[in-house]
């Protein structure tokens, strides 16, 4: 190995993916070691890494050319030693000052004067910081003035921002491509209309709210159901370059806050919309008028009382069928749809106000590819034959949809292009319905969980690959409301 050309050498290394095999080869020479070492442009370190500063250096001077560095210390306890601290960041910053993307997830150790150490990076691009407790907003303002090249910025978890002069400096700059606020209970989603000029060139927007505050049915408060907050220019700023949004676990009623985004993006390809209170059919027509790029919705969607055109008040889901018609008519490029109900009766009718026709309706108008369906009890065999003549349809993912039977399986196995299937919480599924799929030959995936009608004996073998299990995956969990988000 030792004579073999440098050049040789590094091209073999950058044909290796995995980092326990780039670790591995690194102990063959110390060619390969230094090589090694010099290219290696990302690493995630966590409880191994201390605050010695022999230890910092060494590895600084182990890898001198990283770009993306992750510091995790989500599994650590006392016993592993001191965390990075204030002065260990300074050393690292100062080190690796061409940085590009840097996390920082469960720092404790890490307050306002360790992260001011981050001016160093002139070049980075990316910042997460992911339950960092003691940072604040003073910490988080010197990074927006002193990385002056941010354009992605996550905030997970971070107990203490809550002033939002960080926000307007970043808005008035305008470099943000990408931010996500996620579960930071000091800002309130009313606070990014300070955003102001920032919007402009914003593609990616997420934002979530305290965990557990509107996951469930709402309050009595009822809400107005004719209600247009599109109707009004309340907020002067425009989102022209948004094509990915998400909003989840916020408050929209009385005060409109993010709601108007809405009817602001003219270029949106992905929206996700999760436990939001007190939207109504106006905000989905505003939506789909703008959004003929539109390729992906999802819509979590819990109970709420509003009042109805003949004076008393209904509890239904946000939106009904006139929001279906509407992405029907207008966002012709649909190719993955996914509705999620929480709080609503399993037998039909029910709050959910969708209806089956209306649906259909919206699948046979786009080319759906992608399709999940959550608790969605307006959805039944007649609802399977529809989709069976879906020429686009190539994955589907029912969970808890009781009123699919045998009859829906045998209707969907003749889907043209169906080739992963998801059943999960499905009991009125046998053994019989899924041994109608061996008939279609075609099935590449087929996950089975919790469908206490179907054994593993008769899905084996119904496609190339099958997932089986009797037990609760942490993705069920999540969607079924048993877990966190």
């Amino acid at each position: 190995m030792e004579d073999l050309p440098e050049a040789l050498v590094t091209e073999i290394l950058n044909r290796v993916t995995r980092t326990s095999d780039l670790n591995s080869l690194s102990l063959v020479s110390k060619q390969l070691y230094k090589i090694e070492g010099n290219q290696r442009g990302a690493i995630r370190v966590g409880s191994g890494l201390c605050t010695a500063i022999e230890a910092l250096t060494s590895l600084c001077a182990r890898f001198p050319n990283l770009q993306k560095v992750e510091i995790d210390y989500s599994d650590w306890i006392p016993g592993h030693g001191k965390q990075l601290d204030n002065k260990g960041l300074s050393v690292f910053s100062s080190h690796y000052s061409s940085l590009v993307d840097l996390t920082l997830s469960f720092c404790s150790h890490i307050d306002d004067s360790g992260l001011a150490c981050l001016a160093y990076c002139k070049t980075l691009l990316s910042l997460t910081l992911n339950s960092t407790p003691k940072v604040t907003s003073v910490g988080h303002f010197s990074v927006a003035v002193g990385c002056t090249s941010l354009s992605a910025l996550h905030l997970i978890g971070c107990e203490k921002i809550d002033s939002v002069e960080w926000l307007e400096y970043l808005g008035r700059d305008g470099s943000l491509e990408e931010l996500v606020v996620k579960n930071c209970k000091g800002i309130n989603h009313h606070d990014f209309i300070k955003f102001g000029s920032g919007w402009m060139k914003l593609q990616k927007f997420e934002f979530e709210g305290k965990r557990g505050k509107y996951d469930c049915i709402t309050s009595d408060v009822v809400y107005d159901s004719s209600y247009d907050a599109h109707g009004m220019d309340l907020y002067d700023f425009c989102c022209e370059s948004l094509k990915d949004l998400r909003l989840a676990r916020i408050e929209t009623w009385p005060e409109v806050g993010l709601r108007v985004v809405l009817g602001k993006c003219k270029t949106l390809e992905k929206l996700c919309l999760e436990c939001v209170c007190a939207l109504n059919d106006n905000d989905m027509i505003a939506l789909s008028r703008s959004y003929s790029n539109l390729k992906s919705i999802s819509l979590w969607l819990n109970l709420h009382h509003y009042s109805s055109d003949v004076g008393y008040c209904e509890t239904r889901t946000l939106f009904t069928d006139n929001n279906l018609y509407t992405l029907a008519l207008n966002c012709r490029m649909l190719q993955m749809v996914d509705l999620s109900f929480t709080g609503c009766s399993p037998d039909w009718p029910s709050e959910i106000g969708f209806t089956q026709e209306c649906f259909l309706a919206l699948i046979q108008s786009c080319p759906i590819r992608v399709l999940a369906l959550n608790t969605a009890n307006f959805f039944d065999d007649e609802g399977m034959k529809g989709l069976s003549s879906s020429p686009h349809l190539e994955t589907l993912q029912l969970i808890v949809c009781h009123a699919v039977t045998d009859a829906g399986m045998r209707s969907i196995a003749h889907t043209p292009g169906l080739s992963n299937l998801t059943l999960q919480l499905c009991h009125y599924i046998t053994d019989v319905g899924v041994a109608e799929l061996r008939h279609a030959h075609k099935l590449e995936s087929l996950v089975i969980e919790c469908c206490g009608e179907v054994s593993l004996q008769a899905a084996q073998g119904v496609a190339k690959s099958v997932h089986y299990s009797s037990n609760y995956s942490d993705a069920l969990r999540k969607r079924i409301g048993l877990g966190g988000y």
